[in-house]
């Protein structure tokens, strides 16, 4: 069954979770070295708000100002083992690739694609073909290849001095956090489990130390370290407290990281982007062998992403030299986003 990088990957003989990592790692660049240059208008950018990987790519986009030149298609929050659907769209369709399923946009690049169907997707709009679904490379693309298109006061997400520690704190997130909780949720025995749900914790315990005396993860502003970690924070008490049994605590009982969450909430490009209501349909309904009744919980309370968190005390600027991207386009606006009681 294709699968997005937010689904079960196969299990190994240990009862461990193993991520299927086969993804197509061509890439968009100033110089089109890989045979696809970066030019305005070319590319649509295949997401849904359900997924952490895809959310990552969202908010890249919004806080370097791209809308205007990589254009985004939303798919709907579940899909079946045909992958994503534009459900969402007029006609159950995307209204530039003129698709129902993003399956169709993997199939033009290879009819006999048999990797999972995954957002985010880049999607060449005139060929109608997937470039790449390489979502770790994206985002720092997005930095460092499309800086001609980026939005005048655009934040430095990817500095060229601080890009060695970046790429190591991502590193350890990715593995102990982002992959973590999917470890826990996915474990096939009970080992597995206890082995996963004590390295994720350990982990969050560190980044709770890293975090109590600075603001962001490297340096005094946000960089993509900061969202790599964001996009897992902000589903743990909706999805991965109670769904995938990351139960020792709810971030809400985990002061630094429940504020520094909120920090990044609150700041443009990041709460703006998020849709609980697409994160719980996808992960309750999806996942039938977790949750097989696929009953999405009408919880948990929302209002305290709205509330002050203190994080400012200690120094640092959001956008470091730059400034807050713009509101989102109305056709991009999240349906009760920063609404604290929208569910």
């Amino acid at each position: 069954m294709p699968d997005s990088p937010d689904t079960a990957s196969p299990v190994g003989p240990s009862g461990e979770y193993d991520r299927d990592d086969r993804y197509i790692h061509t890439r968009i660049t100033a110089d089109g070295a890989d045979g696809h240059p970066v030019e305005p208008g070319r590319y649509r950018l295949v997401v849904s708000r359900a997924c952490p990987w895809a959310n990552r790519a969202i908010i890249v986009r919004r806080l370097l100002g791209l809308e205007g030149v990589l254009s985004m298609g939303v798919a709907g929050p579940t899909h079946d083992e045909r992958s994503w659907t534009f459900d969402l769209d007029p006609g159950g369709r995307d209204p530039v690739l003129g698709i129902e399923r993003l399956r169709e946009a993997y199939l033009a690049g290879d009819p006999g694609y048999d990797r999972g169907i995954t957002v985010p997707a880049m999607v060449d709009i005139p060929s109608g073909k997937v470039v790449t679904n390489d979502f770790g490379q994206i985002t720092l693309d997005l930095s460092t290849q499309w800086g001609a298109h980026h939005r005048p006061g655009a934040p430095e997400l990817y500095p060229e001095d601080r890009r060695t520690e970046i790429d190591e704190v991502a590193r350890i997130v990715l593995r102990d956090v982002n992959n973590g909780v999917y470890r826990c949720g996915f474990a096939g025995t009970q080992r597995a489990y206890e082995t996963a749900y004590q390295r994720l914790f350990l982990r969050l315990d560190w980044l709770t130390d890293r975090l109590a005396g600075q603001r962001y993860l490297v340096g005094d502003a946000i960089t993509e370290a900061d969202v790599r970690l964001f996009t897992t924070l902000v589903r743990f008490d909706a999805v991965y407290h109670g769904h995938f049994k990351c139960n020792r605590h709810k971030l809400t009982e985990m002061p630094v990281l429940w504020a520094y969450a909120r920090d990044l909430f609150q700041t443009p490009g990041f709460g703006d982007t998020i849709d609980f209501d697409h994160i719980k349909r996808h992960y309750y309904v999806v996942h039938r062998d977790i949750n097989p009744t696929g009953i999405v919980p009408l919880g948990p309370d929302l209002a305290g992403w709205v509330t002050e968190h203190g994080r400012a005390a200690l120094g640092g600027r959001p956008f470091g030299d730059g400034t807050s991207p713009a509101p989102p386009a109305p056709d991009e606006r999240v349906p009760g986003a920063h609404t604290p009681l929208a569910a």
